[in-house]
């Protein structure tokens, strides 16, 4: 992560309310200086209001933004000295590529030489060097909002805001466009906070990602972290899929314990430091399906459940297995394509196995 120019931002018990909807509730969330950070969680979590009030558009109910320590609440958007990229792009269709990511240096009267030269390494810097002389109705989607990057950082801003700047784009070019914007934020060092609910774009672009639902924050950390080690059932089934096995701790040591699920019993082991839940005490796992191998009739595994596959889907890459078994109920299973070992049917019996570690204990959610 580069830190040369980036500013660590600080977020303390923020909250926001309208009239008796609490839009956010009582938010504390560090970002590092050059650090890249999502914020997801579905519509209505609130990641939106958090955006519009770190960029000064909206006012908090409680709580204060801080930027390098010092308390920026009060101070109105064009003191905060932030970029801003939206998801319609927001050019001016009038204004060429060049005469658009001019105009913030033109509102803050810089002299022509030097709006001229940053502009020039602005366009370079998002590989449109040779259509700054376009207008914005001249470019593919991509090029628009690769204008409003431009736009967004030709100022040398302290944040970079961006509230889903992809969501307009299809799927392939917003593949594409994740790839060039993590370049983009490794080449400029800058910190940078964005907005989507769209869980593999934050896995593949964020250095860390704040997980909200309901206005509170339920979980942040790296991607990795989080995918692997969710704390509750919301992350878990909204960060990517799972299936949940419920059922009692039985035999609970230092390094893991068994969850009696019916007439089965399930192996888990814990990773070094995690506590074990209490000797019988209801828990509920999480299994990512990736993680659910199919096995051969003599193969053997930590963990076999039996049953039949009651549907599936081709998904190019592999098959998406759904399997109804006798006591730990559905659980889905992804099966690569390539060299597959069966092929899918409706109503096929199969073994499906699972190492010890695969499956972690996450919390139920609060009403």
């Amino acid at each position: 992560m580069n830190e040369a120019k980036g500013h660590a931002l600080s977020l303390r018990g923020l909250s926001k309310k309208y009239g008796e909807f609490v839009a956010v509730s009582d938010v504390s969330l560090e970002v590092g200086r050059g650090e890249f950070l999502t914020l997801l969680g579905p519509s209505g979590s609130g990641k939106t209001t958090i955006l519009m009030a770190v960029a000064g558009f909206v006012a908090p109910s409680a709580g204060a933004i801080l930027l390098d320590g010092r308390d920026i609440t009060p101070l109105p958007p064009e003191k905060r000295d932030f970029g801003m990229v939206f998801q319609g792009y927001a050019l001016f269709p009038h204004m060429t590529v060049a005469e658009n990511v001019t105009f913030p240096l033109r509102v803050r009267g810089m002299s022509r030489a030097e709006r001229d030269a940053k502009v020039r390494g602005a366009l370079d810097l998002v590989q449109l060097g040779a259509f700054a002389d376009r207008l914005p109705k001249q470019l593919s989607g991509g090029q628009q909002q690769r204008v409003a990057l431009a736009r967004a950082l030709v100022f040398d801003p302290a944040l970079l805001l961006l509230d889903e700047p992809l969501s307009a784009l299809d799927k392939k070019l917003r593949a594409e466009l994740q790839e060039e914007l993590k370049a983009l934020h490794q080449r400029v060092g800058r910190t940078f906070v964005n907005v989507t609910h769209d869980q593999e774009e934050a896995l593949s672009l964020s250095d860390r990602i704040a997980i909200l639902n309901h206005g509170r924050l339920v979980q942040a950390g790296a991607p990795g972290e989080l995918y692997e080690r969710p704390r509750t059932r919301f992350v878990a089934d909204f960060l990517g899929k799972s299936n949940f096995l419920d059922g009692m701790v039985h035999g609970a040591t230092a390094s893991g314990f068994a969850l009696e699920a019916g007439a089965v019993r399930v192996a888990v082991r814990l990773p070094d430091g995690a506590a074990a839940p209490p000797e019988g005490a209801r828990t509920l796992l999480s299994l990512r399906p990736e993680k659910v191998a199919l096995l051969a009739e003599d193969e053997g595994a930590e963990n076999i459940a039996e049953g039949r596959i009651l549907s599936f889907a081709y998904l190019g890459a592999g098959f998406s297995l759904r399997v109804a078994t006798e006591h730990l109920g559905e659980i889905r299973a992804v099966l690569p394509a390539w060299k597959a070992p069966i092929a899918p049917a409706e109503g096929l019996p199969v073994r499906l196995g699972w190492a010890a570690d695969a499956a972690v204990p996450v919390l139920e959610d609060a009403a």
